[in-house]
């Protein structure tokens, strides 16, 4: 029997994060275009390389990007907003760029997260005047590309479906616009681009249909089956895999099972695993192929080989042929475990990167192929890796367990209700109307990032690089106060990642020195790994918190990433309950909210990005993972007085899903990603009559543009038309790390002048 080893997509960046160092060099004008693209093949050579090494025996095109691969689909569609057209026809490249990132003068797409991932995609926006065209020149020369060097590829697209339901409807668009009454437009141009893939040479496309794995209405998947039906029936085509994955297609899987097309990727991990229920009574695919995606493309323990092998046995009676994959692509965990050599050998033979993820695929391939016979060593390291994880002490420490398990409803209450608390935190603070504050972050400069580095590798001693940190903090606090700003912060330059800074110190993570994962774009970060039992042996904050608060009368915020994120942003375990580990951390974040208080800080901010990422794909799941998400903030938050106020942040998401959980967290203010949605946010908060204070952003970060005061002020006006003045906060839509100085000066510049124009237009009834 011919098993086919093969996977969705790799990590895009290369082992020392080439693709990111390249693209900002010609951002920044240090190289040209033709060394950009340069390097870019290498790395897709490179790729390829590795994974025919590894075993596979059918590689995937389409999957490498420069910055987004639903921004790549949106150019391959000729959906390219009339802001953008100019400059994409005068330099696509360039024009490419100013999509994802905007210029000074034209705002970019909008970013959100790629389902319940931490990558950020760029929203297509589309209206009925939109017209689709089809540019498959890339899909083209990276199929050439790999089918010269012998490799037998399969390019990868977005499907049409999910396409249109990831989209919005364009700026000034009638509301009540649905993308998706643009398919018919849309199914003839990715009927042309199949077509030209074919007479390419390529016997497979693959068209990635994750969105079906939530809940679709009848008319979405009647949407799904007529695409399918059309698609399937064009002549000149290659064969067609459909593939989901990060959760069940449940209702959508009858739809494409019937499809005429040849196969199917599912996925059997995690929520996933439930395809093979459902696929069994459904009596399989008869006459299709099946990709099995049984290694887990999101997280990065090993795989437990045998229990794959019976997932993989089980499914030989489903399908016509049954090939082995992962659950999706590898784009989302790192590259290999092999560079960190700072984990104990005995902890790393418990992970598994990418890399070990393709040997894992090749493995189990082989043994479904030729029996286990021929894999018994491989199966053996394995049970032997599984076991010393179950039994190591990292693991199990009984005394978080017991304070878990001793957590009661009352330590997760605040004790006066927010109305009495807020006004005893305006007695305490003293604040303006429309205060002003950022969220956190100041830029993290080279000279910081290379203290850090130093540091690391013995270059210079704790002293004089805490001296440099001192340093910063006093530059940032003196910059805040010459601007105005109304709360403080100390701009973390101490801090790497606002996830992994806290991991390193809390008993029970791991941390890597190469676990490089794209965030969106350049932006990448090393999550580290949640191995065991949480907990918190000091102090993470206290210090430097303290230190910018001495130099200031103003206040400072406490700054800590939520329990939440710290899940969400990290590599979890899958050995219990995410309800249960959620708790264990919320604990040790407690004990420093505790600390800061107890040290005189009036404002901590316990920031939740990742509440509404995290939200499971199904909605017959959400009631049971907002519960416990949400006791979780609260009992890192409650043991506070009434007086002290606390703030969370969240940035990027479609935050209308998630409504009454944020009013469940009882924060007393909340500061939200707004600029590039708008506001749309401001008007979803009040039209669910939140009742507490609110930030929606009027900066937006992720591009370099700087909104002058006007824009700004615009801005605020209308979360005003929402928002009464006396909730109403004025901040950025999330940290300012990745900035730079000159930008971000002038942007909060502008930001404390609109605030101060709009304070002085309400000030007949409000006062300055």
């Amino acid at each position: 029997m011919t098993v086919t080893a093969t996977v969705h997509g790799y990590p895009r960046q290369g082992a020392d994060r080439e693709l990111k160092k390249a693209i900002e060099g010609y951002w920044k004008g240090r190289t040209d275009a033709a060394t950009l693209h340069a390097t870019a093949a290498e790395l897709r050579r490179t790729a390829w390389l590795q994974l025919a090494g590894a075993g596979l025996t059918e590689v995937p095109t389409g999957h490498f990007s420069y910055y987004d691969h639903v921004l790549d689909t949106s150019v391959m569609l000729g959906a390219v907003p009339p802001r953008h057209r100019a400059a994409v026809a005068a330099d696509p490249l360039d024009g490419y760029f100013a999509m994802a990132r905007g210029t000074q003068d034209v705002a970019p797409l909008e970013m959100t997260k790629w389902f319940d991932t931490n990558y950020h995609y760029l929203v297509p926006e589309l209206g009925p005047d939109t017209r689709f065209s089809a540019d498959p020149a890339r899909q083209l020369a990276e199929l050439a590309e790999a089918r010269a060097l012998g490799l037998t590829a399969r390019p990868v697209l977005l499907g049409p479906v999910t396409y249109l339901l990831l989209a919005k409807p364009a700026p000034g668009v009638p509301a009540g616009f649905a993308p998706l009454t643009l398919l018919d437009r849309l199914l003839p141009v990715y009927a042309e681009i199949l077509t030209a893939l074919h007479a390419a040479g390529a016997e497979w496309v693959q068209l990635d249909e994750p969105a079906l794995v939530q809940d679709r209405t009848p008319a979405e998947l009647n949407a799904a089956a007529r695409a399918y039906r059309e698609l399937g029936a064009h002549p000149g085509r290659p064969r067609l895999l459909v593939a989901s994955y990060f959760d069940r297609l449940g209702e959508a899987l009858p739809v494409l099972a019937a499809a005429p097309v040849e196969g199917l990727a599912l996925d059997f991990t995690g929520r996933a695993a439930a395809n093979l229920g459902d696929l069994a009574a459904a009596g399989g695919l008869p006459g299709k192929r099946l990709v099995a995606g049984v290694v887990d493309g999101r997280n990065v323990w090993v795989n437990d080989l045998q229990q794959s092998l019976t997932t993989l046995g089980t499914l030989l009676g489903l399908a016509d042929r049954v090939d082995v994959s992962s659950s999706c692509s590898l784009l989302h965990v790192p590259l290999d475990v092999a560079a960190e050599r700072d984990l104990d050998p005995q902890v790393a033979r418990w992970l598994s990167f990418a890399r070990q993820k393709t040997t894992e695929i090749a493995v189990l391939a082989r043994g479904l192929a030729r029996g286990t016979d021929t894999i018994a060593a491989e199966l053996a390291a394995n049970r032997a890796a599984l076991a010393t994880r179950a039994g190591s002490a990292l693991t199990h420490d009984p005394a978080v367990r017991a304070r878990a398990a001793a957590v009661t409803p009352a330590d997760t209450r605040r004790a006066l209700p927010y109305p009495d608390r807020a006004e005893a935190q305006r007695a305490r603070l003293g604040l303006p109307l429309l205060p002003t504050t950022t969220i956190g972050s100041f830029p993290q400069t080279g000279d910081l990032r290379t203290a850090r580095a130093d540091l690391r590798a013995g270059r210079t001693d704790t002293g004089a690089y805490e001296e440099r940190i001192a340093a910063e903090i006093r530059e940032v606090i003196a910059f805040q106060e010459k601007t105005g700003l109304d709360v403080l912060v100390h701009g973390e330059p101490e801090r790497n990642d606002m996830v992994q800074y806290f991991a390193e110190q809390l008993t029970g993570y791991l941390a890597t020195r190469h676990g490089w994962v794209q965030s969106y774009g350049t932006r990448y970060v090393r999550p580290p790994i949640l191995a065991g039992d949480i907990s918190r042996p000091g102090p993470m904050t206290v210090r430097w918190t303290s230190y910018a608060q001495s130099l200031t009368s103003r206040p400072v915020k406490g700054m800590l990433t939520g329990p939440v994120t710290m899940l969400a942003w990290s590599f979890v375990r899958d050995d219990q309950p995410l309800a249960e580990t959620a708790r264990q951390v919320a604990l040790a974040l407690r004990d420093e909210v505790a600390d800061l208080e107890a040290a005189g800080t009036a404002v901590i901010q316990v920031d939740e990005p990742a509440l509404r990422e995290t939200l499971p794909l199904r909605s017959a799941d959400h009631a049971g993972y907002l519960a416990w998400a949400t006791e979780a903030f609260r009992l890192t938050t409650a043991g506070v007085r009434p007086d002290t106020q606390i703030h969370t942040h969240m940035c990027y998401a479609e935050f209308g899903d998630v409504l009454p959980a944020i009013d469940d967290l009882d924060a007393d203010v909340i500061s939200l990603e707004a600029a590039r949605s708008h506001m749309q946010v401001a008007g979803e908060l009040a039209g669910a009559g939140y009742p507490r204070e609110v930030g929606p952003g009027v900066y937006d970060i992720h591009s370099p543009r700087v909104p002058d005061p006007e824009e700004a002020a615009d801005l605020l006006r209308t979360g005003l038309a929402a928002i009464p003045p006396e909730r109403l906060w004025v901040n950025p839509d999330c940290g300012l790390k990745t900035r730079g100085w000159p930008e971000t000066r002038t942007a909060l510049e502008h930001m404390v002048a609109a605030a101060r124009t709009v304070r002085a237009e309400l000030a007949g009834g409000f006062g300055a």
